[in-house]
């Protein structure tokens, strides 16, 4: 099985349709299921969470959130009450298209790896030119300074195994850093690219001013965790035990 978990604050109009593209394209191909995690939201998402799914004829579960924790806390969340070996986060405006999935879930049939994050690249951004500019500094920055090796961090479609993502250091927007923690428990990072689609109904959350400086801080913060992290490798096991 695996658990789509889709971090929604106030997402009603879109929330639904993206279950309805989740389903037809996992219907068939794998068992899975939906948990939406509802960030205190003031607008219905979580009924229309329960009604999509029972539309669908799908496995769902909408987690309420008394108040608005932010992004990274509401996919702890989720993944904390999934039952899944394979965890697919996306964002719920709809940008990330589920048509996308199946090809990731195609590539864990290669890996051999233990812990590993396949991560979406959003090649053809439906994003403005000013908004793309900033996504390519932040990039390049990021990655000039963890070396994760990845293109596009600020992707929602990510899939990794929920036993690695519980192994993970918790802490305020990691969700952003998850290739980058994944590599310090010594684990393989793969690319995927994906669609990318202009937002269904609302407006985006973020904007450049609120994520430049928090950035700065937080990937100072992976820094200092990657250069303490200690990988044993363990050459044996010995036992009295028969």
């Amino acid at each position: 099985m695996i658990s789509v978990v889709i971090p929604a604050k106030d997402e009603a109009g879109n929330i639904g349709p993206l279950m309805d593209e989740i389903c037809q394209s996992l219907q068939g191909l794998t068992e899975f299921e939906i948990l939406v995690v509802d960030d205190g939201s003031s607008d219905g998402t979580a009924q229309e969470v329960i009604d999509t799914a029972n539309k669908n004829g799908c496995l769902a579960k909408a987690i309420v959130h008394r108040h608005s924790t932010g992004q990274s806390t509401a996919v702890c969340t989720g993944v904390r009450h999934a039952s899944g070996k394979y965890i697919v986060t996306l964002d719920a405006d709809g940008q990330n298209d589920p048509a996308d999935i199946p090809a990731m879930l195609k590539l864990t049939e290669r890996i051999t790896a233990e812990h590993f994050c396949i991560a979406g690249y959003r090649k053809n951004r439906k994003d403005t030119a000013w908004k793309r500019f900033q996504s390519r500094f932040a990039n390049k920055v990021r990655d000039a300074m963890l070396h994760d090796g990845v293109p596009d961090t600020g992707c929602g479609l990510k899939l990794f195994p929920r036993e690695t993502f519980l192994r993970l250091p918790y802490f305020n927007h990691m969700h952003r850093y998850i290739p980058a923690l994944v590599r310090r428990l010594g684990g393989e990072v793969f690319i995927s690219v994906v669609n990318h689609r202009d937002r269904g109904v609302g407006v985006s959350k973020y904007t450049a001013w609120n994520r430049m400086w928090v950035g700065i801080v937080d990937i100072l913060g992976v820094m200092w965790l990657i250069r303490r992290a200690k990988i044993a490798e363990i050459e044996r096991v010995d036992s009295n035990q028969s």
